[in-house]
């Protein structure tokens, strides 16, 4: 069984109990998930089986689309809806939809993003939320983040009230936190907020449209055609640039071989990229030899024979 089962996750569950849920469902360990999902959010979760495990990374990496609500008013620990209110200001200005489009205009391109305290990054070998449990606040590490699109998905004109909530689209990189990206929405406008909202619509090149449920994953191991769930591996690296290869050069990828680098000029820009076979197969992802720049060597070797 090899091939990428696209979770609906749903809100309650980390990314990590839902591997261990398909991983008994499924019987088998070779189950890996693509990108952390907060306990509360839902939505797209792309879980790599058997082979498949081999390409976690290079989906991981993947762009990722969300929905979300921001709230202007109030502030809280962990920056979305489940944590302890922080900060507390009653919104007394009202907004024009071309003020917060201008604010979510003026945060697309690439932003410095500073991880939340209640985030699985690590500092000195511990992660940050078993720091903030106990109560200790510890220097965060800078990152950068890239957002690619950010749309106001809300009719109304004008935004008024104690509480200011609006929903938005967001396409952005591998390691946004889109709950601080709310933090940041509020810092712009002049008020304390959180996320109090959140779905990820898209991962690489999966939607919630290709998605199954923990029921549907049941019924069809019950079925026997859980096979016909499963994405390919070449559909799930469809995100990146391809070479096709001859099946003499074929044999030679099977077996882990650094070649001549090809000759194919945006290839060469590329970090890393597939060897296909005549019959649209992955064998492998290859990339540029990092000393010998006429070479170009195997990143993984996917071919089973």
């Amino acid at each position: 069984m090899d091939g990428v089962l696209v979770l609906h996750k749903p809100a309650g569950l980390t990314s990590h109990d839902c591997v261990f849920k398909v991983r008994k469902l499924l019987r088998t360990k070779k189950v890996g998930h693509t990108g952390t999902l907060d306990p509360d959010v839902t939505g797209v979760l792309p879980i790599c089986i058997g082979r498949a495990t081999k390409i976690v990374e290079y989906l991981t990496g993947a762009t990722k689309t969300y929905e979300g609500e921001v709230t202007l008013g109030f502030s809280t620990t962990t920056e979305d809806s489940s944590g302890e209110v922080v900060e507390e200001k009653k919104v007394e200005d009202s907004f024009s939809r071309a003020q917060i489009e201008e604010v979510l205009s003026s945060m697309t391109g690439e932003l410095q993003q500073v991880p939340p305290m209640y985030s699985a990054v690590k500092v000195k070998g511990k992660k940050l939320y078993e720091y903030a449990r106990q109560g200790i606040e510890v220097e965060r590490p800078v990152r950068t983040i890239h957002i690619y699109s950010f749309e106001l998905l809300d009719d109304r004109s004008t935004f008024e009230g104690e509480q200011i909530s609006f929903k938005f689209r967001v396409t952005c990189s591998k390691g946004t936190y889109v709950r601080t990206v709310a933090v940041m929405i509020g810092e712009a406008l002049g008020y304390p907020s959180h996320m109090s909202y959140l779905q990820r619509t898209g991962s690489g090149q999966f939607s919630l449209e290709d998605c199954v449920t923990f029921e549907d994953i049941e019924r069809a191991v019950e079925e026997e055609t859980i096979n016909e769930k499963l994405h390919s591996i070449e559909e799930a690296l469809n995100h990146l640039p391809k070479l096709q290869i001859s099946d003499t050069l074929a044999e030679k990828v099977k077996n882990g071989a650094v070649l001549p680098c090809t000759e194919d000029e945006e290839l060469k820009k590329e970090p890393f990229f597939l060897m296909i076979n005549s019959a649209g197969k992955c064998l492998a992802i290859y990339a540029q030899h990092p000393t010998k720049k006429h070479l170009m060597k195997p990143v993984k070797v996917l071919a089973i024979d």
